[in-house]
């Protein structure tokens, strides 16, 4: 039997591919897995692919450890791509007053 990709599933579809599978399914960072239902499986163990017997383990993680993953800020880039001289915006203007209508009879 091959361990299924669980990564990116939300934990109730990983617990149900898992089930599908005949695999039994265990997460270290989440002890109320049961309960666990739209985070979303970031790691599992084994890889998806390698051959296990029916019935076996598989861990799967819900959050990046410390020092892991993460997207961390990634604006202002440094350095600045080349070419082209950087724009700015001008500054924001107060709105125009409202024009009245102007009606005329024939």
């Amino acid at each position: 039997m091959r361990v299924p990709r669980l990564v990116g599933l939300m934990a109730v579809d990983a617990r149900e591919s898992a089930r599908a599978h005949g695999l039994l399914l265990e997460a270290p960072d989440r002890p109320d897995l049961r309960r666990t239902v739209v985070d979303h499986v970031v790691r599992q163990y084994p890889q998806p692919g390698v051959e296990v017997p029916r019935g076996s383990l598989v861990h799967v993680w819900f959050d990046f450890g410390e020092g892991d993953g993460g997207g961390g800020v990634r604006e202002p880039r440094a350095p600045l791509p080349p070419g082209g001289l950087p724009r700015e915006l001008e500054e924001p203007r107060e709105p125009a007053a409202p024009r009245a209508a102007v009606l005329s009879l024939p």
